[in-house]
């Protein structure tokens, strides 16, 4: 299947502002959440050239993978909680 200029621009614009929106998250899960649709939407931006663009698309499996230890593989450090003063 072949896309146009404007098909594939739309996706890299698509991706570029869901990443910029992710940083705009409080909580760290849901900015890696939101970064790691834009890091796929990213990855198949790069797909779509007619010789796929290498660079976003390493760069891009790299962040996805990295979100994706820290969401679903890494279990969170216990706290504890901070001595009030009295």
């Amino acid at each position: 299947m072949e896309f146009g200029t404007e098909t594939i621009d739309l996706v890299g614009y698509a991706a570029s502002f869901i990443v910029l929106l992710s940083f705009f998250m409080k909580s760290i899960n849901t900015l890696r959440t939101v970064n790691s649709l834009g890091c796929a939407l990213f990855i198949i931006y790069g797909f779509l050239f007619d010789s796929p663009n290498l660079p976003i698309i390493i760069t891009n499996v790299g962040i996805l993978v990295v979100n994706g230890y820290y969401l679903f593989l890494k279990k969170p450090e216990p706290t504890v909680p901070l001595k009030k003063d009295k």
